[in-house]
């Protein structure tokens, strides 16, 4: 269905062009960040947003001497003077591949021309991360008495966080920080993003003429533990019914066949955890306790409170015996990145985001499963999310 509205998108390029120019002159973007696209083929959705990305190293290494310049250009265009950059990463002592994502990001900044040092007072214990490719050497790191973290005695010019702070803020984060220790998953709502990504949406959608439902999911929150109070599960059950009836309606207007799904996610953290998906509100009051546990269980052992409730979107993108997703990083908000997350133990509408996941290059696939039509909608609906980003941070300042 989208091939019907790529006219719209075509003829509108100079005037979307304009659009994205305004926005990037009035919007601090995020220095980097990821998103998890969604293509069914009648819909091109941003299903996940990231502010403190972990997978810079399923990106191609040909494209890291780019994502290199571009890194020097959100220095230089916000003028800020730096040499010394430290990488405060996780504390994944064993996650081989997150130490090789931090790898792909020293790279990164090493190739624009910065010292980079990597550690945390939390890893002080350990004198490197074994990696797959090679270990990390970690930096001893001091904390002093004003909260400055100190490397040899000296304080670092930026503190560049790849710890999303689900636990809350870590010693020496004070002087420049980025990201923002305010888009940490302690104080950072995924509902935030949709609220003020919908609004980017609705606004794009006039241009090129389209329903805005066909460039991001429907949405609502379920807050304050709502799975602990029968009075509340059975109001959530029923606006789980609404909302797919409201699908229902869509599908039966666009002459969609598919049985709708509903996903509901903790409202924040990150690695997949926290997700179900249901086919009607009954099936809220009936779950098991293994179920509940695993939706109201989180990063670091953070339970859940609020929930997000999210029209589930298929993916029609196969390889194989495989189900993919476009994900996207960037370094400014301008540009995207993709790679392709691969499945072949998921469905159409899992959670591709799990263990058994093989990551693909566009130049792997491009061709029969991904042309120039779909990439265009999928840059489209990354940097409406990274712009949402920017708009995120200002709105918490």
């Amino acid at each position: 269905m989208l091939d019907l509205f790529y006219e719209n998108l075509e003829k509108n390029t100079v005037q979307l062009e304009q659009w994205f120019s305004k926005k990037y002159a009035e919007i601090d973007l995020p220095i980097y960040a990821s998103v998890d696209v969604r293509f069914s083929g009648w819909k091109v959705s941003v299903v996940d947003a990231n502010y403190f990305p972990a997978g810079f190293n399923n990106i191609s290494e040909e494209l890291i001497p780019n994502m290199s310049n571009l890194f020097i250009e959100y220095v230089d265009k916000r003028n800020l003077k730096i040499s010394h950059i430290h990488i405060l990463p996780e504390s994944h002592t064993r996650n081989t591949a997150y130490v090789e994502n931090i790898i792909t990001i020293r790279e990164i900044i090493k190739k624009a021309g910065f010292k980079v040092t990597i550690g945390s007072s939390e890893l002080n214990g350990y004198n490197l991360l074994e990696g797959i490719t090679e270990d990390v050497e970690l930096n001893h790191v001091e904390i002093d008495e004003n909260n400055k973290l100190l490397i040899d005695g000296v304080m670092p010019d930026l503190i560049l966080l790849n710890n999303d702070l689900t636990g809350g803020i870590v010693p020496g984060l004070s002087g420049m920080v980025l990201p923002h220790t305010e888009m940490g998953w302690h104080k950072r709502r995924k509902s935030n993003h949709y609220s003020v990504l919908e609004e980017l949406v609705n606004e794009i959608s006039e241009i090129i003429n389209i329903d805005p439902w066909i460039l991001m999911p429907m949405w609502f929150v379920s807050e304050e533990k709502c799975l602990e109070l029968e009075s509340c599960i059975n109001k959530l059950s029923k606006d789980i019914d609404s909302m797919i009836e409201r699908i229902k309606q869509k599908y039966t207007q666009y002459g969609i066949e598919s049985e709708p799904v509903v996903f509901i996610k903790n409202d924040r953290g990150t690695y997949g955890l926290g997700i179900i998906s249901i086919k009607s509100g009954n099936e809220i009051r009936n779950l098991s306790n293994r179920m509940i546990k695993r939706l109201t269980y989180g990063k670091g052992g953070e339970s859940a409170e609020n929930f997000l409730i999210q029209e589930g979107i298929p993916t029609s993108l196969k390889s194989n015996f495989s189900v993919l997703e476009p994900v996207s990083y960037t370094i400014g908000g301008e540009e995207s990145f993709w790679f392709f997350r691969s499945n072949s133990k998921k469905n159409e509408f899992d959670n591709l985001n799990s263990p058994s996941s093989e990551f693909l290059q566009k130049e792997q696939i491009l061709g029969e499963i991904i042309d120039e039509k779909k990439m265009k909608w999928f840059n489209l609906v990354s940097k409406l999310s990274f712009l949402a980003m920017g708009m995120e941070r200002a709105q918490k300042k």
